[in-house]
């Protein structure tokens, strides 16, 4: 069992009881107006973490430096004090630092200390984090995913607690949140009040960048620190590190390179232009590692130790256009995750020595999802041999039985309900692949659907599955219920991956133990 972490009220009090006096001796003038002061604007996060590294982030509410330290107590009496980071206009007022030399398998903390450009001696309040370094050996590894936040007219309603499933998955205390994407909804304003089902009324907190799709940078920007407003969030931020990805919502519904809107509601309708625009935000505000070939590419491998490595993968920056996904042969039109991704994923996938390989998926792989009546935004496009974009995936199921590539698990969110899928090759019209799983989870805080039609192509089963019935609709709120997100474990002495789906109430909807193959 990993050891014991401190709760957040004590991290909060560690963060008061140090006052505004950095480990490196650095303090704060005994007279400075609060209005002089810079302030950590949106809480603080921590991502893409390894054995020996971090990301760390956090936003100021004007232009200033970041000062951050790391230690291994909350006493931070042996902090390591980095160089600042310059939070400017330029990147939205945030900053992110790739922290290196960290001990494995080790609780961190940081704290983060905003400082005036225009003072060096004037500080503002600085807020604590915490995350754990992957392990080296024989550690529980647990950690929650999801997908679906803010999206369908569901903003925050502080009057209804907000969020409340992060507070649900903190109380795991997980290692890590794999954010599986749609983690904003751009293309989706807010109103102030909607009447609901029961006679009651949805009040929506809404800013100004929500009120609108967004369109400008700023606009994006403005979009993710919405969802940062949000108490329930910022806390489970302090506490644990996210892994994103992102999937459509994040620029505009169902979207593809090259795409010109039919929209009304924009005024720019170039896809490409949004999606520059969008992907700047996204870099900006998650703490996610730039890779330096391409600043801007989300799709990458973070190895948290023997027993996992994870695999997120994009299969939305790449992809030919949506259309009837019908096609025979491979060719622009059929590109999903494209060549350049596809070859990445099987080499990292040959390469990887942990015993799990999750690959973090955008979409699920056999359910159906449609953009208008003859096109299909997913790779799913009804029952049939493997046509389209499908191609592409029968190419990496392929190709993972011939590396003999073992315990391969697909975790996405994207359609707004919570499923357990097994892939079975003797189900499947497509049959040179090993069997496998998928579990779909998700929203979090959004709009609930489905479920979706099954494409037979792969041949999945649906072994669990908890949507909105007929009678209840679409569309259903938050307040519903029907909110879920999912639940990973693994035993460092068996292997075993225990897979649990939970929903807002955190009660346990379904569970399965997954037995490694051992090669």
């Amino acid at each position: 069992m990993s050891p014991s972490r401190p709760s957040r009220r004590s991290l909060l009090r560690g963060a008061a009881s140090t006052g505004l006096l950095l480990a490196g001796g650095f303090a704060m003038p005994a007279i400075s107006r609060a209005a002089d002061r810079p302030a950590i604007s949106h809480g603080l996060q921590a991502g893409d973490v390894t054995g020996d590294s971090a990301v760390i982030w956090a936003r100021a509410d004007r232009p200033s430096d970041l000062l951050v330290e790391v230690a291994t107590s909350d006493s931070f009496k042996d902090a390591r004090r980095l160089p600042p980071i310059h939070a400017l206009p330029a990147r939205g007022q945030a900053g992110k630092v790739l922290v290196r030399g960290l001990p494995a398998d080790q609780q961190i903390f940081y704290r983060v200390t905003p400082r005036s450009l225009d003072d060096i001696n004037v500080l503002g309040e600085p807020q604590v984090g915490q995350l754990r370094t992957a392990p080296t050996g024989g550690r529980r590894v647990a950690f929650v995913w999801g997908g679906d936040v803010a999206g369908q007219g569901w903003g925050i309603d502080e009057e209804r607690g907000g969020m409340k499933i992060f507070a649900k998955m903190a109380g795991h205390n997980p290692d890590f949140f794999l954010n599986s994407g749609d983690t904003i909804y751009a293309d989706g304003p807010l109103k102030e009040s909607v009447a609901l089902a029961d006679g009651s009324t949805w009040k929506n907190l809404v800013t100004p960048e929500k009120a609108k799709v967004a369109e400008s940078l700023e606009e994006f920007r403005g979009n993710y620190l919405y969802n940062l407003l949000d108490a329930n969030l910022r806390a489970f931020n302090a506490q644990v590190p996210v892994f994103v990805q992102w999937d459509d919502h994040e620029v505009v519904n169902n979207w593809y390179p090259g795409e010109i809107l039919n929209d009304d509601r924009y005024q720019e309708r170039s896809v490409n232009k949004l999606l520059a625009r969008s992907a700047q935000a996204f870099h900006e505000m998650y703490p996610i590692l730039s890779q330096p070939e391409e600043p801007f590419r989300v799709y990458r491998k973070i190895a948290y130790g023997p027993l996992i490595d994870i695999f997120v993968i994009d299969k939305r920056s790449y992809r030919g256009p949506n259309s009837a996904n019908r096609q025979s042969e491979p060719g622009p039109d059929t590109l999903f995750l494209g060549p350049e991704q596809l070859a990445w994923l099987k080499r990292e996938l040959v390469n990887s020595k942990a015993l799990w390989k999750v690959i973090a998926s955008d979409m699920p792989v056999g359910l159906v999802v449609a953009d208008g009546k003859e096109h299909f935004e997913n790779g799913a496009n009804g029952d049939g041999p493997a046509l389209g974009r499908e191609m592409e995936l029968a190419e990496l199921l392929r190709f993972i039985k011939a590396a003999g590539i073992d315990n391969t698990v697909w975790l996405t969110a994207d359609v707004h309900y919570t499923a357990a899928h097994y892939y079975d090759p003797n189900k499947a019209q497509f049959q040179d692949f090993e069997p496998f799983w998928e579990f779909v989870t998700g929203p979090l805080h959004a709009g609930t659907f489905g479920p979706n039609k099954l494409d037979n192509t792969f041949g999945p089963e649906v072994r669990y599955v908890k949507a909105p019935t007929k009678e209840q609709g679409a569309n259903l709120p938050p307040s519903e219920g029907l909110q879920f997100f999912g639940q990973v474990e693994i035993d460092p002495d068996t292997g075993v991956m225990s897979v649990t789906l939970r929903d807002v109430e955190d009660q346990a909807l379904w569970s399965i133990d997954l037995e490694p193959k051992r090669g």
